[in-house]
């Protein structure tokens, strides 16, 4: 099981703290100093069942100036996405579980971290 994790944000702390509650075993990636490349977005994507649209973050200030609120939520623009959350990471919602199943999820609540123990 990995995290990603933004250390300065409260959701990341809470999922790290119930994650070590719980005793699991997982591994840390500080996202933002260790970037994932396209390929690492596009599997967590699919691992998510999800669109890169989907775990953007809009109203963080580099969308805005990027226009992400504008952009087509469309196949052929997929690949924009991805390359803008690989550019920027600070744009990727926060935290992503990646679980033992080969399923992620975006750890926001209590109820998503346990799903992801669950897993």
């Amino acid at each position: 099981m990995e995290i990603w994790i933004n250390p300065a944000c409260s959701k990341c702390r809470s999922a790290v703290q119930l994650l070590d509650a719980e005793g699991a075993e997982y591994t840390v990636r500080r996202y933002l100093e260790d970037v994932p490349s396209p390929d690492e977005i596009r599997a967590v994507l699919d691992r998510l069942g999800l669109e890169p649209w989907d775990i953007a973050r809009t109203q963080e200030a580099e969308a805005k100036e990027l226009g992400l609120e504008e952009w087509p939520r469309e196949a052929g623009s997929r690949e924009r996405w991805i390359t803008a959350l690989s550019e920027h990471p600070k744009l990727i919602q926060r935290p992503i579980i990646t679980a033992e199943d080969g399923t992620a999820v975006v750890a926001r609540t209590e109820e998503a971290v346990r799903d992801a123990l669950g897993r």
